[in-house]
C-alpha cells in the first residue's frame, strides 16, 4: 500500500521547495499540484480563453496533456503538450491566473483523477490548497504549512529577483494578499486546514529549519 502525505497552505509558503526536499529525503515522489493549475492557466492565456467556467475552457481541457518529469539535476519539469513550461508558469501573472482557474469545477475534476492516480501508484508528497481536505482525504499525514503574508512575499520577491525579473515587493505582497482572499473564499474547496492536519508556521524559520520541521511531523505520524 502506498503512503500519501498531504501538504497544504497559502501561496508563497514554500510548499514546493520544502516538499521537494522532504520527498527526496524520504524517497517519495513529489507532486506539485499548483504547477498543474498554473499550466492550465498558461494554456488558457496562450489561446485567449478567460480562466472562468465556459465551454471554451472545457474544450481546451480535452485537447491538452500535462506531465510532470524530472531533469538530470532532479528538478521537476512541467510539460504542456510535451513542451517544457516550467519557467513560464512561475510569474506573478501565472499565479493570479492559477488562482482564478482553480475555482472552475471542470478544471478541478480534470486534475483530481490525475492526482489520485499518482497517489495510488507511488509513495507521494503532494502539495496544494485542498490536498488534505479534498484530493487525498485519507492521506496518512496532513500538514498545513503557513507563514505571514510579508514573509511569503519577501521570499517570492527574492526568488524572482534572482531570476532577473523586474518586480516590486509591494506588488508581490498585494498579489499574496489577493490570492489568499481568493483561495479562502472560493465556493469549491476553499483553502483551509484539514481537521486532522498539523499546522507548521515557517515565518521565523529558514529553509533548512522548515524542512526539518516537516520531516519531524511526518516521522511522528507514520
Amino acid at each position: 500500500m502506498s503512503t500519501a502525505i498531504a501538504l497544504d497552505g497559502p501561496a508563497g509558503a514554500g510548499k514546493s521547495t520544502i516538499a521537494r526536499r522532504a520527498a527526496k529525503a524520504l524517497g517519495f515522489i513529489y507532486v506539485d499540484t499548483g504547477a498543474m493549475y498554473r499550466t492550465i492557466g498558461l494554456a488558457a492565456s496562450e489561446t485567449g480563453i478567460e480562466p472562468v467556467d465556459s465551454p471554451e475552457l472545457d474544450a481546451l481541457l480535452s485537447e491538452i496533456t500535462i506531465d510532470l518529469t524530472f531533469n538530470d539535476n532532479g528538478e521537476q519539469v512541467v510539460l504542456l503538450n510535451g513542451r517544457d513550461v516550467s519557467g513560464l508558469i512561475r510569474t506573478p501573472e501565472a499565479s493570479m491566473t492559477a488562482s482564478r482557474i482553480s475555482a472552475v469545477p471542470s478544471v478541478r475534476a480534470f486534475l483530481l483523477g490525475l492526482q489520485r492516480d499518482m497517489a495510488k501508484a507511488h509513495d507521494v508528497i503532494m502539495d496544494g490548497r485542498d490536498i488534505g481536505t479534498v484530493v487525498l482525504p485519507d492521506a496518512q499525514v496532513k500538514i498545513f504549512l503557513t507563514a505571514s503574508p510579508e514573509a511569503r512575499a519577501g521570499r517570492r520577491y527574492k526568488e524572482l529577483i534572482e531570476k532577473g525579473m523586474d518586480v516590486k515587493f509591494e506588488d508581490i505582497l498585494q498579489d499574496v494578499i489577493t490570492r489568499d482572499f481568493n483561495d479562502t473564499h472560493r465556493e469549491i474547496a476553499p483553502l483551509k486546514p484539514a481537521e486532522d492536519s498539523v499546522t507548521v508556521d515557517t515565518t521565523e524559520l529558514d529553509f533548512e529549519q522548515s524542512v526539518e520541521a516537516i520531516l519531524n511531523v511526518i516521522k511522528e505520524r507514520l
